[in-house]
């Protein structure tokens, strides 16, 4: 049986934002959420973390509805919790109180025991000359490739 790798990435991501520092956090699923990111039918583009009674959430990652799930089949777009140890938590919690700061989901993976697992990064935006200089870099790192 041929193994599989899912990646799923938030290329948003590293436009919009200055990543800080990553976490790689456990994601609480139900069972046709699981089977729908194993067939790569997810997407992070437009989702986010926040923190609601000491816990993190995920809102608006999208997770598609499974094909063959019945009356049991999930909401597309309901709000998961992710699993991080206490320490890490608190650790978060006291970068989050600089200004301008949030959390951003990277990417949605599943580990080789067959969990999934999502990538998060403490992220600070990007002024629009910012993500301007960035198109620029990248458009002179293609050219030299070329050449």
């Amino acid at each position: 049986m041929a193994v599989v790798t899912i990646n799923i990435k938030n290329k948003r991501a590293g436009f919009d934002y200055y990543l800080l520092d990553k976490y790689t956090a456990g994601i609480v699923l139900t069972g046709t959420e699981i089977k729908s990111i194993r067939l790569g039918k997810a997407n992070l583009s437009d989702s986010y973390c926040y923190f609601k009674d000491n816990e993190l959430w995920v809102r608006n990652l999208h997770i598609a509805e499974y094909t063959y799930g019945t009356y049991n089949n999930h909401e597309p777009k309901r709000e998961r919790k992710l699993l991080l140890q206490k320490k890490e938590l608190k650790k978060i919690i006291n970068k989050l109180k600089d200004k301008g700061l949030t959390i951003v989901p990277l990417l949605l993976f599943i580990n080789e025991k067959g969990l999934a697992k999502i990538e998060i990064s403490i992220a600070k935006g990007k002024k629009l000359y910012d993500k301007r200089e960035t198109l620029k870099e990248k458009d002179t790192k293609r050219e030299m490739e070329r050449q």
